[in-house]
């Protein structure tokens, strides 16, 4: 890897060391990401985001305390700028569901493959969203999260170009080569559409369009 081009930082959490150990040792034969840190509970985990500021936070959801959901709440609340990656053995979306609408950038099972497991995190720190087709059906199921309904007529042409975008799981750099744009100017209409729509994240937004296609609705 260039020495021009840092590594992700990334900082585990989870409250069984074996677990943190494992995870640890898929990710240190990897060049372009760096284990910061870790923590064995929510509240640690908080701590550690601040103090030592990683791209992204590696996050077990059932922890004793304060536990990852909580934890998910308490770093958006700081602004924190890291994108969480939930690490998880459920796979009940009923366990999941709360951990994205919380504002995780998606999940990984802890039975994953090492190199699916760089590769997700170098996913959600390019700003993909990781949601598996299932899971978005559920968080758009009726008992789902209800977003902002009629504001899409308030964006402009170029966002709602922009949002199509989020919504196929694009990052800003992707958003910026298909549309011609440079990634400053696609952050800035990211920017626009998440205050115009009242909406969290890019998360949210990829709900949004979803939501309003499936109505036969514009993006």
């Amino acid at each position: 890897m260039p020495d021009s081009v840092p590594p992700i930082r990334v900082l585990l959490v989870d409250d069984h060391q074996v677990v943190r150990r494992g995870l640890r040792t898929f990710l240190e034969v990897q060049d372009d990401i760096e284990v910061v840190g870790e923590a064995a509970d929510g509240a640690e985990a908080v701590e550690r985001t601040t103090a030592l500021r990683p791209d992204v936070v590696l996050m077990d959801l059932k922890m004793p305390g304060v536990d990852g959901i909580e934890a998910l709440k308490l770093l958006k609340e700081q602004g924190a700028a890291a994108r969480v990656l939930i690490v998880t053995s459920f796979t009940e979306h009923r366990t999941m569901v709360p951990a994205l609408r919380a504002g995780a950038a998606g999940y990984v099972y802890k039975d994953v493959d090492p190199e699916a497991l760089a590769g997700a995190i170098r996913s959600v720190h390019a700003g993909h969203v990781l949601l598996q087709p299932e899971l978005a059906e559920a968080l758009l199921s009726d008992d789902g999260p209800r977003a902002p309904q009629g504001r899409g007529g308030t964006l402009t042409d170029r966002e709602r170009e922009v949002l199509g975008h989020i919504a196929d799981g694009r990052s800003n750099r992707e958003i910026a080569r298909a549309l011609h744009l440079s990634e400053k100017t696609v952050k800035t209409h990211v920017s626009n559409i998440l205050m115009k729509l009242d909406l969290a994240d890019r998360t949210q937004a990829a709900l949004w369009a979803v939501r309003h296609q499936s109505a036969g609705g514009p993006v």
